[in-house]
């Protein structure tokens, strides 16, 4: 679904993505983790479109979009969603206006239709009767089910989760991670979710990389993660502060990278 090759991306003197190489099967859910500034925001923003690599190829359904003009790459933005970290809604609309947002400026479909998606969309996150409130209303998990509603009226087949349970309590931060997962069962969606949460990684990964100066340094299962001896990989899942961090030999689980 997503082949993402020699991906290159400096902001000034900071490399951010350093030859990076990734692929994500369709359906699959696959969980990017690493400590803040190694490029996972960065990384998403690039499969937008939003940012532009410096060099490497990103491929989506097999189409090459790093050379798209903003209209062709409208289109395949069509078939994803980016669930931003704080959920990016309007304060200024409601709930109904900010899911319905994306069909009314970019598809062409009647009143009801729009409607009857967003009712649908908010009960697929777990919302009922919520339309009419403003976005100040709403609390830290109803924001980023909200914005996931707004995502899934788009029908899309990915979709891309920026730490999608930060700011939350680990209740609803498990609640948010039980909908991950049935969506990505029910609606057979591929995902890509960039989060800090080894706990949520743990549960909805189908596999897991790990990027380290702007490459991907390993990948596995959820239990070869948890169980890796890489010692980069080891000292970011146990959370130890102590100590150097050593570069450790660039790792996908089984064989050498």
């Amino acid at each position: 679904m997503i082949e993402i090759s020699h991906l290159c991306k400096s902001f000034g003197q900071n490399i951010v993505l350093n030859n990076l190489n990734l692929k994500v099967n369709s359906g699959e859910t696959k969980v990017i983790i690493g400590r803040s500034g190694v490029g996972k925001s960065v990384l998403l923003k690039n499969i937008m479109g939003i940012v532009q690599p410096d060099a490497g190829s990103i491929k989506i359904n097999g189409v090459e979009v790093t050379g798209l003009s903003e209209k062709e790459y409208n289109k395949i933005r069509m078939q994803m969603g980016l669930v931003f970290q704080g959920g990016a809604l309007f304060d200024s609309m409601n709930v109904e206006e900010n899911v319905a947002f994306v069909l009314d400026e970019f598809m062409d479909l009647d009143r009801q239709t729009v409607r009857n998606r967003v009712k649908d969309s908010l009960a697929m996150v777990g919302l009922k009767d919520v339309e009419k409130m403003m976005s100040s209303e709403l609390s830290g998990g109803m924001r980023k089910r909200v914005s996931l509603a707004r995502i899934l009226c788009m029908e899309p087949q990915i979709i891309l989760y920026d730490e999608p349970t930060t700011g939350v309590d680990p209740i609803t931060a498990d609640a948010i991670n039980n909908l991950i997962v049935e969506l990505s069962h029910k609606l057979k969606v591929t995902s890509i979710v960039v989060t800090h949460d080894m706990t949520s990684a743990y549960k909805i990964a189908d596999s897991m990389v790990m990027l380290y100066h702007g490459q991907v340094i390993a990948e596995g299962t959820s239990e070869e993660i948890k169980n890796t001896k890489h010692p980069v990989v080891r000292q970011f899942i146990t959370g130890e502060a102590e100590g150097p961090i050593t570069e450790g030999e660039n790792l996908i689980f089984g064989h050498a990278k």
